[in-house]
């Protein structure tokens, strides 16, 4: 196991509660959590997002939110539209979930989509990571999407929503990092409950954790 990683595991996690009965409390106690021991960022849905954004003020805290979430088939349009107030409100980062119906159908499209919302988080400053929902994949379509994400501008890839059958593993991690390059992220998320999880992950090569465990994985 990498001490390293263990020493400074806060700054792989994303605090993320998207839960559709999040509370006003709730928020506060991420952000309070987040500030006290330094996440690299914090996930909550696009209606919390200029409440956190004015609760974090100068914290060196990533603000994260999902567009086209969970399932991905909105219009392009829905999604830029989303994207644009996120920004608005205060998100410097946006998770955005893959159309996969588009996909699986094999429409050039989807390229096209994750292209157009790239330019316009890059044009803020922002970044743009795309959710492919791993659990729906074969090993070959998780390559396809990577490489598709990747040419048309995604500055991360991120598994999985939290909403499918299954969340993030070793393999497909492992899987996405011998296809994608560099300078392109892997944000690993979805049923992630222990600091060990998180660590194998990033042994695997993720460079994000995205779990609502994040407290207890630091907590001694």
């Amino acid at each position: 196991m990498d001490n390293s990683i263990i020493s400074r595991l806060n700054r792989y996690l994303e605090y993320t509660q998207l839960s559709a009965t999040l509370t006003y409390d709730e928020v506060d106690q991420i952000v309070i959590a987040s500030k006290d021991h330094n996440f690299v960022g914090i996930c909550v849905p696009p209606f919390w997002v200029k409440k956190v954004n004015r609760d974090l003020g100068d914290a060196d805290i990533q603000l994260v939110t999902v567009v086209g979430f969970p399932m991905g088939y909105q219009m392009t349009e829905t999604k830029m539209q989303e994207m644009q107030l996120a920004i608005q409100n205060g998100a410097n980062e946006l998770d955005m979930m893959m159309n996969l119906s588009a996909f699986k159908s094999g429409m050039p499209w989807v390229k096209i989509e994750v292209a157009k919302c790239a330019s316009l988080a890059h044009k803020h400053g922002c970044l743009l990571k795309v959710i492919i929902e791993t659990a729906y994949l074969t090993d070959n379509e998780i390559i396809t999407a990577c490489k598709l994400c990747a040419d048309a501008g995604a500055d991360f890839v991120k598994t999985s929503t939290g909403f499918a059958n299954a969340g993030a593993s070793i393999h497909h991690v492992h899987l996405m990092r011998s296809v994608l390059p560099s300078n392109v992220g892997i944000k690993a998320s979805g049923v992630i409950k222990t600091a060990q999880q998180a660590i194998n992950l990033i042994e695997a090569g993720a460079d994000r954790i995205g779990t609502s465990s994040a407290l207890k994985m630091i907590s001694k």
